[in-house]
């Protein structure tokens, strides 16, 4: 009985550790006063439609004890791409595959994608980046169920994206498992 349990144990305790990935950290500062740390970016969107390419990348971060999700979107097009931002009143709203809701706020007031233009390509390129807060009350519903769809509330519009489970990267030739990015990655900044 002694084994079995034992056993019981040590499956259990690999199980609920073989979820979450390894840590890669981006930038991490400790001094007397302060305390940052971030995880490097992870793919959880792309869409390739002609000429045409869009990605979302998710890091997050440890400000002083405060959690956020560091959102970068970036699009590339040899058309016109408009200018999509942020106010005081965006979030991303996450429904789990459990039912569940999760919102998120946005951590600044105003904040718009930035354009540059590739001219080798013969390309515009919008850049956006911007942080949003965990809200206490949901924060551990992210750690207990896979993300099913992502909802971004820019200032005038809205966006749905449905979170894959794999999703194997046409641009960057990588695999993510984004609807499980929170399992994975929340103890990252813990």
């Amino acid at each position: 009985m002694k084994n079995y349990i034992l056993i019981l144990f040590l499956f259990t305790t690999t199980f609920s550790f073989a979820q979450k990935k390894d840590c890669k950290i981006d930038f991490e500062e400790k001094t007397d006063s302060t305390y940052i740390k971030k995880t490097v970016e992870v793919l959880i969107h792309e869409r390739v439609f002609g000429n045409s390419k869009e990605m979302v990348f998710f890091s997050l971060l440890n400000s002083e004890g405060v959690p956020m999700l560091g959102l970068q979107q970036i699009q590339k097009s040899t058309e016109f791409i408009s200018a999509l931002c942020f106010d005081k009143n965006s979030k991303i709203i996450f429904q789990l595959e459990n039912g569940k809701f999760v919102t998120l706020i946005n951590s600044s007031q105003e904040n718009c994608s930035s354009l540059s233009y590739d001219a080798e390509t013969k390309s515009n390129i919008k850049v956006l980046t911007n942080y949003f807060l965990f809200l206490k009350d949901n924060y551990e519903e992210l750690k207990k169920s896979p993300i099913a769809l992502m909802r971004i509330s820019y200032v005038g519009e809205k966006k749905d994206i449905a979170l894959k489970n794999k999703m194997n990267s046409e641009l960057l030739n990588i695999t993510s498992t984004p609807s499980t990015y929170f399992m994975d990655y929340l103890h990252c900044i813990e």
